[in-house]
């Protein structure tokens, strides 16, 4: 009888382990029904804990100073930054909806020439007003003097709120740019806003000193609203609930041999034939095991939706580097990779000859995609198809 030794990925514990075993036996028994299923249940021996109960969490900005830690309409201005981060025009478009009919008599300038000029003279000014924010300030100042949203926000804020608001989305512009760009150092909250106070004054606002306009409320989702803010005051529940699966591939890559020992020691207690099925870093520990010394009860290799073929390439599998090929003592390598997983990789590029990939479509999005295999008969098919 073949045993199938299942190794769990990131973040596994139970009671989910249980119900991800019956979710594979089930499958199992559908191409190979005499094979017996056996868990490593590494996770919950040698996973990633907060051996400190969470000591290394800072506390929330604020806490305990009395000051507040809010969004905009509270004082603090971080979550509406981050609004603006996504999209520099979002006070504009709240501003423009709200304005109403409006007729300009004959003759009179009508409220967006003004703003325009100002908005197409620092665009050919150039990049000095802009300092720590970064370059693209001409692009970006030309781009909002041609903007549809500048008509309505004009009739709607008096002169001085909206080059406040203008000049705010100059400098979120110019920050997503460098988000955008992967710029290695950004600006800090005070650099950022004395570019915006020297673009402010340079498209009417009165002289420093007079008040620096308070961000509009803006529409959008709740979550995208909340996110900076929602974050950082639950840090501590956020991180209980991640860092099993994080610190898991972390723990193990600093620290993985009490890992690898536990599952040669499995092994050596399973009834040949054996087959290593890992899922995403139960894939890596099942190569990385296999590599680092031979098990001869084991025929066949299956990793799903794993991440060992990018750890190699980039040099960071711990038992081999890039371009050394897998030892002659590797049995047989399957590897089933979701075209829609982001972290599944393929190995047959990397391993010619060694591995062979099995490229599957759950038709699910990512992440979904990632534990979808399960329930794909794509995969079990794969499976029954080589078992020894």
């Amino acid at each position: 009888m073949t045993t199938v030794v299942f190794i769990h990925g990131t973040g596994v514990r139970e009671p989910h382990l249980t119900t991800l075993l019956s979710q594979v036996a089930s499958g199992l028994a559908t191409t190979a029904p005499g094979a017996r299923l056996v868990a490593y249940d590494w996770g919950g021996t040698y996973g990633a804990t907060l051996a400190a109960d969470g000591a290394s969490i800072p506390a929330a900005p604020g806490a305990g100073t009395g000051r507040s830690t809010g969004g905009p309409e509270d004082g603090d201005e971080t979550e509406g930054w981050a609004r603006l981060y996504q999209d520099p025009t979002a006070e504009l478009a709240t501003a423009s909806a709200g304005a109403g009919p409006r007729v300009t008599p004959p003759g009179a300038a009508f409220p967006d020439e003004r703003p325009r000029a100002l908005l197409r003279r620092l665009a050919a000014e150039g990049e000095p007003a802009a300092g720590a924010l970064g370059p693209g300030l001409s692009e970006a100042a030309a781009g909002l003097a041609r903007s549809p949203l500048l008509g309505g926000a004009a009739e709607a804020l008096d002169q001085e709120t909206l080059s406040w608001v203008l000049a705010r989305s100059l400098a979120a512009a110019l920050v997503a740019e460098g988000i955008a760009g992967d710029r290695p150092v950004q600006c800090g909250g005070d650099a950022r806003d004395a570019a915006v106070t020297v673009l402010a004054e340079r498209l009417g606002a009165p002289p420093a000193g007079t008040g620096r306009g308070p961000l509009l409320r803006m529409a959008g989702r709740p979550l995208v609203r909340l996110g900076s803010r929602y974050a950082v005051r639950r840090r501590r529940a956020l991180t209980d609930a991640a860092h099993p699966a994080a610190g898991d591939i972390l723990k193990y890559l600093a620290r993985g041999e009490d890992t690898r020992q536990g599952l040669r020691e499995l092994v050596a207690t399973a009834e040949p034939p054996v087959v290593l099925l890992g899922h995403s870093l139960g894939g890596i520990i099942a190569l990385d095991t296999l590599i680092s010394g031979p098990l001869p009860e084991v025929e066949l290799l299956m990793t799903v939706g794993s991440q060992g073929p990018f750890l190699y390439e980039t040099g960071a599998l711990p038992s081999l580097a890039h371009p050394d090929p897998l030892p002659g003592h590797v049995p047989p390598w399957v590897n089933v990779y979701d075209r829609r997983d982001l972290l599944g990789y393929a190995a047959g590029p990397l391993f010619p000859g060694r591995a062979h990939d099995v490229a599957t479509d759950s038709r699910q999005p990512f992440p979904v995609a990632h534990s979808a295999y399960w329930s794909d008969p794509a995969v079990y098919r794969a499976l029954g198809e080589r078992l020894p």
